[in-house]
């Protein structure tokens, strides 16, 4: 491509056919492609085109752009809405699993960096995009494979006072859940205990 004459530009489009879509993409924008196409949430016919919004977020990653994607969640959600088409929560950067960990040794670090006010590790220490970068923040949950940690950051995070025994017993409920626990379940023991002091 480079010899091409200069009045020449190149254009890439691509489809999501064989899930090469974002990596094709990127692969043209290295060798030299004058523009790139893409769609976001990489909705398009067959199985869609590449993904505008993971093509945006790896080539700020890789510093090729340094374009601000603090609003890329809300316009994906924007699309989402709009062409009717849900964001699986496992979507890559956008869906709403991509910051939340319940998982103790993840959720310690995260916390540990987060007390010691280091925002980059906090929100790279764990993830491969950091959270910020897209308007987001890291989400500490509780389930079967959380430390106390978890349950004490949650506690705070909310303005609940983390005592030691109320943490224990949320801890406790948690490691025989099959599940992250959702909110609702959190405050009854939350309420329970309270009752019980």
């Amino acid at each position: 491509m480079h010899n091409l004459d200069k009045n020449v530009l190149i254009d890439w489009h691509g489809h999501n056919d064989r899930g090469l879509g974002v990596v094709n993409a990127l692969v043209a924008a290295i060798a030299g492609a004058d523009q790139i196409h893409g769609t976001a949430l990489g909705v398009g016919e067959r199985c869609g085109n590449a993904a505008m919004d993971q093509i945006l977020v790896n080539l700020r990653l890789m510093g090729v752009i340094d374009n601000d994607l603090s609003k890329l969640a809300t316009y994906c959600e924007t699309v989402s809405e709009a062409v009717g088409i849900e964001i699986p929560c496992n979507y890559p950067v956008v869906g709403t699993d991509a910051f939340r960990t319940a998982t103790g040794v993840h959720a310690a670090a995260v916390i540990k960096a987060a007390r010691h006010g280091d925002d980059w590790l906090e929100d790279m220490i764990y993830s491969a995009v950091p959270a910020s970068m897209i308007g987001r923040q890291q989400v500490i949950e509780i389930g079967p494979m959380s430390g106390l940690s978890n349950v004490t950051y949650w506690l705070s995070q909310k303005g609940i006072d983390p005592d030691p025994k109320l943490a224990q017993k949320i801890f406790d409920h948690a490691k025989a859940a099959k599940a992250v626990l959702e909110e609702a379940a959190i405050l009854k023991v939350v309420e329970a205990f309270k009752q019980e002091s």
